[in-house]
């Protein structure tokens, strides 16, 4: 029973895990470090986690495990109780893992690499069980790798060469076989190309085929002559579309092939040549050569006679069609004629053929010449001998036997041509010579020399030998810069591996020898390239001016011979500035502190301002954005001016913006901040506002305490600090008994000392003083206050007839006193003698000016103490123990800061 059960029931289960596979997708960015989260799979797919209270209670915790560690899951860590996928240390290289031509899937147990020619198809697949039986499952889990930038666009070949014919109209295109490669794929692959020289006669065109595919095309944009120029070598520039793009490059040869466009022609029109009668067969007659500018067949050339040589003429004298050596072919005799005109053609194929005439003048001989036998002592092929440069003087190169074949006559000899030779007698011999060299010889001044030795008789007939004289090259010569000091110049903020020039130096040495090669000196910087081959000098980085505006290096150029020989140049390179630099001030915010009443254009400050650039990039003129109609700058010195006189009390501050403005183009500027604070200048008196006339009155009552507030007096400054501190005093008294009455010198409050007699009935008449305590001269105010005592006031006309009378009251100048009592106001004034010092260092020239804000402050705390204890009394010091005008004066300065 129980087997049919299993029967029975297996394959519903095994429906059962079927039905629970479940498939998640994620994507990430390749080259991601080691614990960026890539998923949950416990939050993807909904499950009961561990803080659930009907897991912790009823379940058992969920298990996450990979099926198998295969080579998808060396990329990625599963965290086994909460379901977190997390990037592994192993970095996902997408270019490795998912190679675009391959088309298939890598499989690594149930981890596996998918790749596809579609981008979001390079997947990376994770089969992880889930567990305990409750929650089982197979989740098929698929990382989408998603490309980025990190792969530069990079040329099969560091060299490519490409044929233009010379006759290519304009606008013919032609393939580059080599294209750029890069890995990564869409806007991050290869997108444009371009020619860092172009010449003027090249362009390049990008055409993209089904594929996505895309294959640069060199344009013709002009026309071309190899005969001009054979070739054009130039770099070319792939760029991707990454974000920053990336760049590869290789150098770019444009062979200029060759095409039929020229035609042979001789250098001269007409050859005259003499020939003996008796001359032997094979004698050379002349050599006619003519010269086409084409290469290869096309400037093959063949001679042939003209239809106009008449048949004799062509029997008796032969000419070698390819190499134009007209020889005697066949015996002179008595019947043949003694000029014979040769007209001979330059044939080129597709040409009109090249027309020279040689002239021959036969001259009859009754008898034999001498006869010139050599015996080469020097290497010698086919009449051509072979000397090394600088082989030593009087190296020997041949013996000359003299005779005369009819042993009738004596004969002599001489050497015929220019060159460092010499032909002597070789004693004790008779009639034989030796031929030596006088000097040594040298490749790069001459290459070949053609001597002759001619030999004649006591009847004046003569023979010549020709010999040739090839001069071996050896490397005795160094490669030769065009210039020793190569001066450039490149404009700051290049583009990478931008062309600086080709240096060019020549080796007269032939073959290997001769081949230059380029090379940096060690004082070079790393950021500039050389080609060992061409010569082109390229600078790898961006250069900036204001970093370093010239560069002085070496470089050096080597031959190929054995011992290597080489040459030293320099190369000065002058960045050129190109305005890439703001105006600068030195500050971002400027404060300056001007005393009110400042005569107009005076000088408030400087405004200093620098601009890296040079030249008229880095002029700098400066201009004030707000407030102009008050203040001007000088854009010159940057000295800033007001161009009337301030007023503290109407503005106690300005707040201007000053504007830099380069001169390049176009122009760069920036601002700054300017805040000008005024210091206030004891230039107004104290405003009584209480009482507002000098005939008001007020009624005081015999019953009045001592010691009761009767009025006050109550005035203002409109200046501020100590200029604004004011102090009242009585200075004129008349009454009764005037000293009844007190003021308190810093409210104004006034009260009364004493009590009040019978006798003290009448009219007080009190000029108070009411003065502020500012520098360098304290200014004041004066008021009358009137008080009549008495019980009720009966006649008012009789009071104000007392009032219109011109008080007499003796003027007192004594001022009021000030006693300081609580100990703790000591401490506070002394606090502030460390701000004072400061200010007086800071200000320099304005001691006395900032002395007197600092004292104000100072004045002001205590103010607020009073305040907050109305049981203590402070006094303003006019006259006692603490006299500030008393202080030491010193002359003011005004410092701006």
């Amino acid at each position: 029973h129980l087997l049919l059960f299993l029967l029975f029931v297996g394959p519903f289960n095994c429906f059962a895990s079927y039905s629970r596979a479940t498939e998640l997708f994620y994507s990430l960015n390749e080259g991601l470090p080691a614990g960026v989260l890539i998923g949950s799979l416990a939050r993807d797919l909904r499950l009961p986690t561990a803080g659930g209270q009907q897991a912790a209670s009823l379940q058992p915790p969920l298990s996450f495990t990979l099926a198998s560690h295969g080579l998808g899951g060396q990329y990625v860590q599963l965290d086994n109780r909460s379901g977190e996928l997390h990037t592994s240390a192993v970095e996902i290289d997408r270019e490795a893992l998912c190679v675009e031509s391959s088309g298939a899937t890598i499989f690594g147990g149930s981890a596996a690499v998918s790749s596809s020619p579609s981008p979001e198809s390079c997947l990376l697949l994770l089969d992880v069980l889930v567990l305990p039986q409750e929650y089982f499952r197979l989740v098929k889990v698929k990382i989408a790798i998603r490309d980025v930038n990190d792969n530069a666009p990079r040329f099969p070949v560091p060299h490519i060469r490409l044929w233009v014919p010379e006759n290519a109209p304009v606008n013919t295109r032609l393939a580059i076989e080599h294209p750029a490669l890069d890995p990564d794929m869409g806007t991050n692959g290869v997108q444009t190309y371009r020619l860092r020289d172009n010449y003027g006669v090249f362009t390049l065109d990008v055409e993209e085929n089904e594929n996505g595919e895309r294959t640069p095309y060199l344009i013709v944009m002009g026309a071309l002559d190899r005969e001009t120029q054979d070739e054009y070598v130039t770099v070319i520039v792939a760029e991707d579309g990454g974000t920053p793009p990336l760049v590869g490059s290789a150098t770019l040869t444009i062979g200029i092939s060759d095409i039929n466009d020229n035609c042979p022609q001789f250098n001269d029109s007409q050859l005259n040549v003499t020939l003996y009668g008796n001359s032997s067969l094979g004698t050379h007659v002349a050599t006619v050569h003519a010269v086409d500018m084409d290469l290869g067949s096309n400037a093959q050339i063949t001679y042939s006679y003209s239809q106009k040589v008449p048949q004799p003429s062509r029997d008796l004298f032969h000419l070698n069609e390819s190499t134009g050596v007209i020889t005697l072919s066949t015996k002179v005799d008595g019947d043949t004629p003694r000029l014979h005109r040769l007209i001979i053609l330059g044939n080129g194929p597709g040409c009109i053929p090249a027309v020279i005439t040689v002239l021959v003048t036969i001259i009859k001989v009754m008898m034999r010449p001498p006869e010139v036998v050599p015996r080469f002592i020097a290497n010698e092929v086919e009449g051509v001998v072979y000397l090394k440069e600088l082989e030593p003087i009087n190296t020997p190169i041949a013996f000359f036997t003299i005779k005369d074949p009819d042993e009738k006559y004596k004969v002599s000899c001489y050497l015929d041509g220019d060159g460092p030779f010499r032909l002597s007698p070789y004693k004790p011999y008779n009639n034989e010579y030796l031929l030596e060299t006088t000097k040594p010889l040298d490749f790069e001044t001459q290459q070949l020399y053609e001597i002759s030795v001619v030999a004649w008789n006591s009847e004046g007939f003569h023979v010549k030998k020709v010999v040739k004289v090839q001069v071996l090259d050896d490397n005795d010569n160094s490669p030769v810069f065009s210039e020793q000091l190569i001066e450039l110049s490149i404009e700051e903020n290049n583009v990478p591996n931008a062309f600086l020039t080709k240096l060019h130096a020549t080796d007269a040495d032939s073959g290997e020898r001769g081949q230059v090669s380029y090379f940096l000196g060690p004082d070079a910087p790393s950021y500039f390239a050389l080609d060992k081959t061409t010569g082109v000098l390229t600078v790898s980085t961006q250069l900036d001016r204001e970093e370093k505006e010239k560069y002085r290096y070496t470089v050096k150029a080597v031959d190929s011979g054995f011992p290597p020989r080489e040459s030293i140049a320099t190369v000065t390179i002058t960045v050129l500035d190109k305005n890439d630099n703001s105006p600068r001030f030195i500050n971002k915010d400027f404060s300056f502190f001007v005393p009110e009443n400042f005569p107009g254009f005076g000088e408030i400050g400087v405004i200093s301002v620098t601009d890296a650039d040079a030249g008229q990039n880095g002029w700098v003129a400066l201009s004030v954005l707000n407030g102009s109609d008050i203040f001007v700058i000088d854009t010159g010195k940057g000295v800033l001016r007001a161009k009337v006189s301030l007023d503290r009390e109407q503005q106690s501050s300005y707040v201007l913006w000053i504007e830099a403005v380069d001169g390049g183009d176009p122009a760069l500027s920036s601002t700054a901040k300017i805040t000008i604070l005024l210091l206030d200048i004891n230039d107004n008196p104290p405003l009584v506002l209480f009482p507002q006339s000098n005939m008001s009155y007020l009624l005081v009552l015999p019953s009045t305490l001592p010691g009761s507030p009767i009025t006050e007096v109550y005035a203002v400054d409109k200046d501020t600090g100590m200029n604004a501190v004011i102090a009242y005093s009585i200075i004129g008294r008349r009454g009764p008994r005037p000293e009844s009455f007190r003021i308190d010198p810093k409210t104004g409050n006034i009260t009364l000392e004493e009590s009040l007699m019978q006798n003290d009935y009448g009219l007080y008449r009190l000029l108070v003083k009411v003065s502020d305590h500012g520098y360098p001269e304290p200014l004041h105010s004066t008021v009358m206050v009137n008080l009549f005592v008495n019980d009720t006031v009966s006649n008012e006309s009789y009071i104000e007839s007392l009032l219109r009378k011109e008080p007499d009251i003796s003027v007192e100048e004594k001022q009021p006193q000030i006693s300081i009592e609580p100990t703790h106001k000591k401490m506070e004034s002394a606090s502030c003698m460390p701000t004072l010092v400061a200010l007086s260092i800071i200000s320099l020239g304005s001691i006395a000016l900032v002395t007197g804000m600092g004292i104000y402050i100072c004045l002001r705390k205590g103010k607020k103490h009073h305040r907050a204890d109305e049981n203590l009394e402070v006094q303003i010091p006019l006259n006692g123990r603490i006299n500030l005008h008393m202080l030491e004066k010193k002359p003011v300065e005004i410092s701006n800061i």
